[in-house]
């Protein structure tokens, strides 16, 4: 069968990737077992049959995976697309993406910055939440992160049923199981409805590809469609199953599967075409489309990007034919090729700005030769900014440590796309008479999450950064407010820009003075002088009185809002629902607690009260229950606090809601570096980085290791919260197998217990020749750090260090 001709690859992969024989998947397959009171919740699938077993309120999972984020509409000023070349308001784009496999997807993030953190949905109408394989489960609903992201940019999302070829171990009795009758009702669903709006999404993709059918089963699965429609459940069906019931893939709109979209009522509210087809299909589609006075636009045609990304080969004319309306909608089937296929999260960056922006990452420029010229070459943006309060900090919804209010609270990889802000419009447009400046989303500093806007280069003539297309009213009393941050004190050489409706392309510019200091400064302005008029763009303009030749700043918040920032109730009855203890001194812990009574909350933070008064950060949903997948124990504390504390959608902060998590008995000695996040000066390579030091492994080969050539030679691990240590451990280049003569010859060990307090030498070492070597100390610190100063009994430059442990309780 050739994977471009069925939507497929996925589940082939997933039952190879687990190790599941289909013959498992029979349709008596049992409801998975419920998890242990404080384990990981993850996002929810099933079987037709095991799917009537469902019930929020004994699915331990279901209050973990519900999105609060409504979806926000959107608007669309044809005068303020980038591109001059894209259309408004005609095709749509559908895309079906893989977060993850369909079994252990976690609900709400995970400890990891590698992710697909898709942040391009201005050209995005619906996302598929992609999935489904015969040995796992064929009916997969959207985690919360997701839904959360999508909804926040005005996008729809659909969970996916998928019944397999017999190839992959699909059952034709799964089929007749989903649209089996009882009495005038579909039984299956109806639960699809119920974990529709108990979870909050909007729809369902329908991918039929099992082969045996009759005309009789496929009449069924369009009456069960109307049926779930009726309902008010969305659905798109895939072009696979034809009329007579057989698997036919048509590429087209037409006699053998029109009845799939209109009977003529309607049936389901768009078709997915399947991949091969051709400008004359497409056209004979939009015909047909019209003929049944449906829409050409409720028909999406597809394109496989799973292999070759921004590589494959696309009939684009037939779709988007240049000059002329768009003849259908477009379904993008794996977009997330731009994160598999990458060496890193920076890499992802930008394999994703070029498949959606283009090669010159400018979308009002997307000249190149390739012939992917990127999305925005073909589609308008679409803004949800569309309603006061509007906040952003620039914040992708993943990164290598989180900051709130400016402030590290949390260090290591992450990602959480619930917490994602409204990213740019425009990334990026920059118009100058001189050097133009290059914007980017930075993921050094912060003011709130794990990424800010930072301006960079030659400031030699005024420049202007388009941001954001928005419909915001301005009022008495709205005001606008920017966070910035400069290298040094003095001029921000930076001004505030808005355009209005009446002429959108006009900016009035504010000026945002001087810095103080090199921190983080708040700048906030009255836009009553313009109330009555609506603000089109938000937009910077940097501008010096001589040439900077190096300018850089951060932007760590833009926002709009009405009157003094507005708090929210504190959250209450904080509840922990269960633990379960991964060791002596670390648990994992599920909590609930009931919403704020008052306010509009944006989401909540979580954190855990630290021995010295401080807090750290735990995570942040929108939420009313949050899964931590690590609480470490500090020194010999009996219990911890959590608190959690509510985030108005204009930033406010309620005071927190607080419960307590005990521990049992004495703690144990124990590596408390262990998977705990780490920098260091740098890496020769991406993977000889520093987590491999603290991987608790020198058997991996001599890759297993931390290396650098760098000048200055340092690895600093965070403990998490200051820690009574013992003892600490290095295990050099001969613990992991390579030449004693590569040893670490001169080094120390220092700490630190908050990132404000000097460094306090712990232990020195000069002239060591062994492969391990422990250096017991009787200290306190959250931070950690081995210098070293001699890397080897040489002229070797390397560093090489298998494992750094600290040791304590």
């Amino acid at each position: 069968m050739h994977r471009r001709t069925v939507l497929t690859l996925l589940p082939a992969l997933a039952i190879a990737a687990t190790g599941t024989s289909p013959a498992l998947a029979a349709a008596g397959a049992p409801f998975p077992e419920a998890l242990g009171p404080g384990d990981q919740p993850f996002a929810s699938y099933w079987y037709p049959s095991t799917i009537l077993n469902w019930d929020p309120a004994t699915d331990p999972d279901a209050r973990f995976n519900r999105s609060r984020v409504p979806l926000r509409p959107r608007a669309l000023d044809p005068r303020l697309k980038a591109n001059a070349n894209a259309r408004a308001g005609e095709g749509r784009v559908v895309s079906l993406v893989s977060f993850g496999p369909t079994s252990a997807n976690p609900s709400q993030g995970s400890a990891d910055a590698n992710y697909y953190a898709f942040g391009y949905w201005q050209y995005v109408d619906t996302l598929v939440f992609w999935g489904g394989s015969a040995g796992e489960g064929l009916i997969l609903a959207p985690n919360a992160t997701v839904v959360d992201a999508a909804h926040r940019n005005g996008v729809k999302v659909y969970g996916t049923v998928f019944f397999p070829p017999a190839a992959y171990g699909g059952q034709l009795q799964w089929v007749r199981d989903f649209v089996a009758r009882s009495g005038s009702s579909y039984p299956v669903a109806d639960k699809l409805g119920q974990v529709a709006r108990h979870y909050g999404f909007d729809g369902w993709f329908i991918n039929q590809e099992t082969g045996g059918g009759d005309a009789a089963l496929a009449a069924e699965l369009r009456a069960f469609m109307k049926y779930a429609r009726a309902g008010g459940d969305e659905y798109m069906w895939y072009d696979s199953m034809v009329e007579n019931g057989s698997i036919s893939w048509q590429n087209a709109l037409n006699a053998s599967n029109d009845s799939f979209l209109s009977d003529p009522a309607r049936v389901c509210d768009s078709m997915f075409l399947n991949f091969w087809w051709s400008a004359s299909g497409l056209a004979s589609s939009r015909s047909h489309a019209r003929s049944l006075g449906r829409s050409e636009f409720d028909l999406y045609s597809g394109i496989d990007t799973e292999a070759g990304g921004y590589d494959t080969s696309v009939d684009w004319a037939a779709v988007f034919p240049a000059g002329a309306a768009h003849v259908t909608s477009l379904g993008l089937y794996r977009p997330e090729w731009t994160w598999k296929s990458s060496s890193g999260p920076a890499d992802f960056r930008a394999r994703d700005s070029r498949y959606w922006i283009g090669a010159n990452g400018d979308p009002s420029n997307t000249a190149t030769g390739s012939a992917w010229k990127g999305l925005a070459n073909h589609i308008a943006e679409s803004t949800p900014v569309t309603a006061k309060p509007f906040v952003t900090g620039f914040n992708s919804g993943h990164g290598e440590f989180y900051n709130v209010g400016g402030t590290r609270v949390a260090t290591g990889a992450w990602n959480n796309l619930s917490v994602q802000d409204v990213l740019p419009t425009y990334r990026w447009i920059v118009s100058s008479a001189g050097t133009g400046l290059t914007p980017s989303l930075d993921f050094g500093d912060a003011f709130e999450g794990g990424s800010s806007l930072r301006l960079t280069g030659r400031l030699d003539a005024l420049n202007t950064v388009r941001l954001y297309q928005a419909a915001l009213p301005v009022a008495s009393g709205t005001k606008l407010s920017v966070v910035v941050k400069t290298p040094a004190a003095g001029a921000t050489n930076l001004r505030a820009a808005i355009a209005f409706t009446d002429a959108p392309a006009v900016f009035t510019a504010i000026d945002l003075g001087s810095n103080s200091g090199t921190g983080w400064e708040r700048r906030t302005f009255d836009l009553s002088a313009h109330a009555g008029k609506t603000i089109a763009q938000i937009a910077l303009q940097a501008q010096a009185a001589s040439t900077v030749a190096a300018y850089d700043i951060r932007v760590g918040q833009i926002a709009v809002y009405d009157g003094t920032v507005d708090g929210a109730a504190s959250p209450t009855a904080l509840t922990v629902l269960g633990t379960t203890d991964v060791s002596a001194t670390r648990k994992s812990l599920r909590l609930a607690w009931t919403a704020s009574a008052s306010g509009s909350v944006h989401h909540y933070d979580v954190y855990r009260r630290d021995s010295g008064g401080g807090r750290t950060y735990l995570g942040a949903t929108p939420n009313d229950a949050y899964f931590v997948a690590r609480l470490d124990r500090a020194g010999t504390e009996s219990s911890t606090t959590i608190e959690v504390e509510a985030v108005s959608t204009e930033y406010g902060r309620s005071a927190p809601a607080t419960t307590t998590v005990a521990w049992a008995g004495s703690p144990v000695e124990s590596n408390l570096a262990l998977s705990r996040p780490a920098t260091a000066s740098g890496q020769t390579n991406a993977g000889e980085g520093p987590a491999k030091a603290v991987n608790g492994s020198v058997s991996g080969g001599n890759t297993d290791k931390w290396c650098t050539l760098t000048a200055e030679k340092w690895l600093e691990v965070d403990l998490g919260g200051v820690r009574s240590l013992s003892r600490f451990t290095v295990k050099h280049a001969g613990a992991g197998g390579e030449s004693a003569t590569w040893n670490t010859r001169d080094f120390t060990v220092q700490t630190r217990s908050a990132t404000t307090d000097p460094w306090a030498t712990a232990v020195t070492v000069a002239g060591n020749t062994a492969s391990t070597t422990t250096h017991p100390v009787a200290t306190a610190a959250r931070y950690v750090r081995l210098v070293i100063t001699r890397p080897t009994q040489n002229t070797d430059p390397a560093a090489r260090i298998y494992e750094f442990e600290a040791w304590g309780t």
